[in-house]
């Protein structure tokens, strides 16, 4: 218990949300160059979207395994390989002559980024106290916000600055940098004893065999309503803004690159506020269930407003839509408080990744399945609003089975 009540604490808290900061710029800053791409290596939007997408995809399958392998061996190792990854693939995307390298750069890039969640959350669990922790579960959620955030007009005066690939190398050095912090601060200077403690609630941990967990939470609707919850609102957003979002104002409103990124950050600050304040509504009302429904609601309604505008809704609406939409992505954070309260704590690992799976699953599914509308309407109509419409049917469809996911989920109310 010593370690939760020492200062020492808060640099792990501070070391460990720089580094997710930074990793988390990666998932969505290459939606700023999209244009850049296509032309400087000749490749279509369905490409483009295959290799936006092949990050997600390898997120997506890593999240159980990265579960699994934290509780089993704990989360410092782990997170410090991810961020040195990460790092790396960033610097092989900036310096790649051909597809297959962007390609091969965001699988790398992939695999880091599937460290970061899980086991941040077990360090966090590790040196904070109960209360202190489900406070700073919210911090957490916003700091990935915080991230994309970098990744629109920061980044973007970046690449005017250094180019696309100068702004690149740099970042991928900056990550790299602190995977080298994070040695430092959670293996050579902290208390010996922390990480006993960590390896012995993990062996705790395994009393049960592996595969007899995963079989029995692959077989609960609890966390299949969980798993579709977070599919439904985080997909069509992180999907969105890491391939299409600042073409979509290039192509339908005229914007440079500066202004795209400009009205995309209006969706970054709904997320910011909307990870605090809806686990702040749950928490006092005591229930998850209410305002995720009210949540899953308000992002159905954002994405079928653009099929009503015909696909290009008013600057005015594009902003009001894409605050809702990142507040809805923002309030995700609640998929993880209901992880808490419906499962063991010993199990929590698993059934967050399991969660987070369904999440970035919908965000490998939407670049792909958007980028081959836009191709194929536009090729047929030669009219880009018509293939943004038809594109937007795709998150119509994930919020539906996002809302049914959060009716399925069954309400505890009581505190592990």
């Amino acid at each position: 218990m010593e370690k939760q009540n020492s200062k020492y604490r808060w640099v792990v808290f501070v070391s460990v949300l720089l580094t997710y900061l930074l990793m988390a710029s990666q998932r969505t800053a290459p939606g700023l160059i999209t244009d850049q791409l296509m032309r400087d290596f000749n490749i279509t939007a369905t490409t483009i979207g295959l290799i936006t997408g092949v990050q997600f995809f390898v997120y997506t399958s890593l999240q159980i395994p990265m579960g699994i392998l934290a509780d089993r061996f704990g989360p410092n190792f782990f997170l410090i390989f991810g961020a040195l990854l990460t790092g790396v693939g960033t610097i092989f995307y900036s310096i790649g002559t051909h597809e297959f390298v962007l390609f091969l750069s965001r699988i790398l890039t992939g695999i880091g980024d599937a460290t970061i969640w899980v086991n941040m959350m077990l360090i966090l669990a590790g040196w904070f106290h109960k209360k202190e922790f489900v406070r700073l579960v919210g911090f957490a959620g916003m700091t990935g916000s915080l991230g994309f955030l970098l990744a629109t007009v920061p980044f973007s005066a970046w690449i005017l600055l250094l180019g696309w690939r100068g702004a690149f190398l740099s970042l991928g050095l900056l990550v790299c940098a602190c995977g080298l912090l994070l040695y430092i601060v959670l293996i050579k200077n902290a208390k010996p004893y922390s990480e006993k403690q960590l390896l012995v609630a993990a062996e705790n941990a395994q009393r049960e065999k592996t595969g007899a967990i995963v079989k029995r939470i692959f077989s609960t609707r609890q966390a299949w309503a969980l798993f579709l919850c977070h599919f439904g609102v985080v997909g069509g957003y992180v999907g969105f803004i890491s391939s299409w979002a600042v073409p979509y104002g290039i192509d339908l409103y005229g914007m440079t690159r500066s202004e795209a990124s400009q009205l995309i950050m209006v969706g970054l600050v709904g997320a910011i506020i909307g990870a605090p304040l809806m686990s702040w509504i749950a928490s006092l009302f005591d229930t998850i269930k209410r305002p995720y429904i009210v949540v899953q609601v308000a992002v159905l309604m954002s994405w079928f407003a653009f099929l009503l505008f015909q696909g290009q809704p008013t600057i005015f609406w594009v902003i009001v839509l894409f605050f809702m939409i990142g507040y809805g992505y923002g309030a995700s954070a609640l998929t993880f408080a209901a992880v808490r309260r419906s499962f063991p704590l010993e199990e929590s690992g698993i059934v967050s990744g399991f969660a987070n799976t369904g999440g970035f699953l919908s965000a490998v599914l939407l670049p792909i399945m958007l980028g081959a509308i836009l191709d194929n309407v536009q090729r047929a109509s030669g009219n880009l609003q018509y293939a943004y419409y038809y594109g937007f049917i795709v998150p119509v469809v994930f919020s539906v089975i996002g809302l049914i996911g959060v009716l399925l989920f069954k309400e505890v109310r009581h505190t592990a």
